[in-house]
């Protein structure tokens, strides 16, 4: 008797990128420029609004290529504190009150 094998589809192993880039980030920026350009509906507001888009849509191309899940990294990168003091268990309270206790 064999060993079953099961395909692992692609489609559903898949990164969620929208034109190339992160899906949330390009619609954001998408809307952002959008919002731009029908608030101040002027030529000017248009072009900053249109060169923006493409601007932001190139850097999130770039980053996608380079790791699709770069935004849930750096999101939960910034949750980490800057420091974690050496304790032994996290019940234990640190401060000026032990320290007299031992001296």
């Amino acid at each position: 008797m064999s060993i079953r094998t099961v395909p692992i589809r692609r489609a559903g192993n898949r990164d969620n990128l929208f034109m190339g880039g992160d899906r949330e980030l390009v619609m954001l920026s998408g809307l952002i420029s959008g919002a731009l350009v029908f608030s101040a509906q002027e030529m000017k507001a248009f072009v900053v609004g249109v060169v923006l888009w493409l601007a932001a849509l190139t850097l999130l191309r770039i980053m996608a290529k380079s790791d699709p899940k770069m935004r849930h990294v750096y999101l939960r990168q910034r949750r980490y504190r800057p420091y974690y003091p050496a304790r032994s268990t996290p019940f234990r309270v640190n401060g000026p009150a032990e320290e007299k206790q031992f001296r």
